[in-house]
């Protein structure tokens, strides 16, 4: 049969090239982050990084794992109780960069300053590819110092912890290459109230203790080993429970069912049932929220560094579409009204991206044993896990809008980021959790505040609004701490003033004068591109890096000023 001609309505123009061929690294806020903050040395990786993760290669493992998200298998064919869960290859190949990459437990067998530093910045840059992956990342992360309070424990499997080798199954620990570690806190009735957990813990005569209970929510759960709060006689005690025993047989982890999650669709979160399952003791008896409380620090630090990497993926794909579609005779980037939301996205992610990386310097160093940058962790943690995850919906949703109705079809990739962007401010504590902590770190411990304060007066006078800002939030935080309904609203005051604080020491005038001017002086509206007149947004838009595009940013000179394009 002859082919028939499809005609002019089936040509299709006018829309912008798939979003892949790019340096996912290309960003100077990260980048001049990275060397502040003491890991010049990682530029060249961050960089190789930045390619694979803007490859055609890393957006196609990012569709598959989302699209095939795992299965759970009770038994085998036989009935035998298995409880393992199965991934698309994808999901494989994702976890396989990430831990090859250094971002599970790798920095804590890193002698070099600015390892946690590193680490930050390539979550910045392959969070940006798909992050339901990141969790078992995160969590072996966060269980490194964790286990350390069992010397013997930590001698055997720390090593395999830190290992850059990815090796999947359920096989004895102490044969495998490498090892990744999960979190059991979370039970039916009490949620965050971890203290109200009724899974229990009994001692026996070798050493081993028995655990008896139902975990609600245990993300993870085909990782190797488990940090597991559990009631011990002398009160809620930490445990590590190996899904495989020493001996080769399996540990009793019954994994009643996987969740239906809005997002973070690609990776396992389930429900395991201990019945006499084998465990050891991490730490005192009865010190359980003690012991891990590090560990929940870190996955905190890492759920406000998904957020901004979160942010990053938004703003570009965003900046890319306006790039390159026309509307009315024009590029978009040339409407001055897009303009401005553009800017406002940019701004916001810049100032996320700034904190994260401050806070990661933070972690760095008090590893290293600077007191007050343990301070400084301490409170600007859960600060910016508070703040960062509060702003990634808003951000995410300006946009996906920015792309219209191409944003709403999966292809796009932004309805993932839509359905990811409010995880991180649920777990590892809600945003009460967070403003509440900040609050008891206010009154309870100075040392905490002085950190804190010391930061943001290294920009005494470079911005009088951020000054008096701070003026008055400080003389006030003394009564702060005895009124918790007004948590929120000092935590996130605090949060915009140690970004502004930031952004003026080392970010561009323009971004730091936007800030300041909508942040920090209140001169912008509710919504993402309230903009006030004056502001620099070429300067902001330079910020942002081109993919596939004749210029290397969407602030270039080639195009005219806002105030001669309103002229004309």
């Amino acid at each position: 049969m002859p082919r028939s001609d499809l005609g002019p309505t089936h040509e299709v123009t006018n829309q912008p090239p798939p979003l892949v061929g790019h340096d996912g690294s290309e960003d100077p806020a990260l980048l001049a982050a990275l060397d502040r903050e003491g890991a010049g040395w990682h530029l060249a990786d961050l960089r190789r990084l930045g390619r694979l993760a803007g490859s055609e290669q890393a957006l196609r493992w990012a569709e598959q794992a989302d699209r095939n998200p795992p299965e759970l298998r009770t038994h085998d064919r036989y009935g035998h109780r298995i409880d393992e869960v199965d991934f698309h290859p994808a999901w494989h190949a994702l976890l396989d960069v990430a831990v090859r990459e250094g971002m599970a437990g790798a920095p804590w067998a890193d002698p070099r300053p600015g390892a946690h530093v590193a680490r930050a910045a390539n979550i910045l840059v392959w969070g940006t590819v798909e992050q339901g992956h990141l969790c078992p990342v995160s969590m072996t992360y966060a269980a490194v110092p964790v286990l350390r309070a069992a010397p013997a424990l930590a001698a055997r499997y720390e090593p395999l912890l830190t290992s850059r080798v990815y090796d999947p199954g359920l096989r004895p620990p102490d044969g495998k290459t490498g090892l990744l570690a999960g979190m059991g806190m979370t039970e039916k009735q009490g949620g965050s109230d971890v203290r109200s957990n009724t899974t229990t813990a009994t001692p026996r005569a070798d050493g081993t203790w028995r655990l008896r209970g139902h975990k609600w929510f245990t993300s993870a759960p085909m990782n190797d080993a488990f940090l597991v709060l559990a009631q011990a006689p002398a009160g809620l005690s930490c445990f590590w429970v190996p899904r495989v025993l020493p001996d080769g047989s399996r540990n009793t982890f019954r994994i009643q069912r996987l969740k239906d999650k809005l997002g973070n669709r690609s990776n396992a979160s389930g429900e395991p049932e201990f019945d006499d399952t084998v465990a050891w003791p991490v730490g005192p008896q009865g010190r359980g929220v003690r012991t891990i409380i590090d560990m929940v620090a870190l996955t905190r630090l890492d759920a406000a560094l998904a957020s901004a990497a979160g942010m990053r993926a938004a703003v570009t794909a965003a900046a890319h579409h306006v790039r390159h579609r026309r509307v009315f005779g024009t590029l978009l980037i040339d409407a001055p009204l897009m303009r401005v939301v553009l800017a406002d996205l940019a701004v916001e992610s810049e100032a996320a991206t700034t904190l994260v990386m401050r806070v990661a310097g933070a972690v760095d160093r008090a590893v290293g044993g600077d007191p007050a940058e343990q301070a400084l962790r301490r409170i600007a943690t859960a600060v910016a896990k508070y703040w960062v995850c509060k702003r990634v919906p808003g951000v995410v949703v300006e946009a996906l809008e920015c792309l219209g109705g191409n944003g709403y079809v999966e292809e796009s990739g932004m309805p993932r980021l839509y359905r990811e962007a409010p995880l991180n401010g649920i777990w590892e504590g809600s945003g009460n959790v967070n403003a509440l902590d900040v609050l008891r770190a206010v009154g309870r411990e100075p040392d905490a505040v002085d950190a804190l304060a010391t930061e943001i007066e290294r920009a005494r006078g470079g911005d009088t609004r951020l000054d008096r800002a701070w003026d008055e939030l400080r003389g006030g935080l003394a009564t702060a701490a005895g009124d918790p309904g007004g948590a929120r609203r000092v935590v996130e005051r605090l949060a915009l003033v140690m970004q502004g604080s930031l952004l003026v020491r080392h970010a561009p005038a323009a971004v730091a004068d936007a800030f300041c001017a909508t942040r920090i002086a209140g001169d912008g509206g509710l919504a993402f591109g309230t903009l006030p007149a004056g502001i620099d947004i070429p300067g902001i838009l330079d910020r942002i890096a081109s993919v596939g595009a004749p210029a290397d940013s969407v602030g270039d000179i080639r195009h005219v000023s806002d105030q001669d394009r309103n002229a004309s």
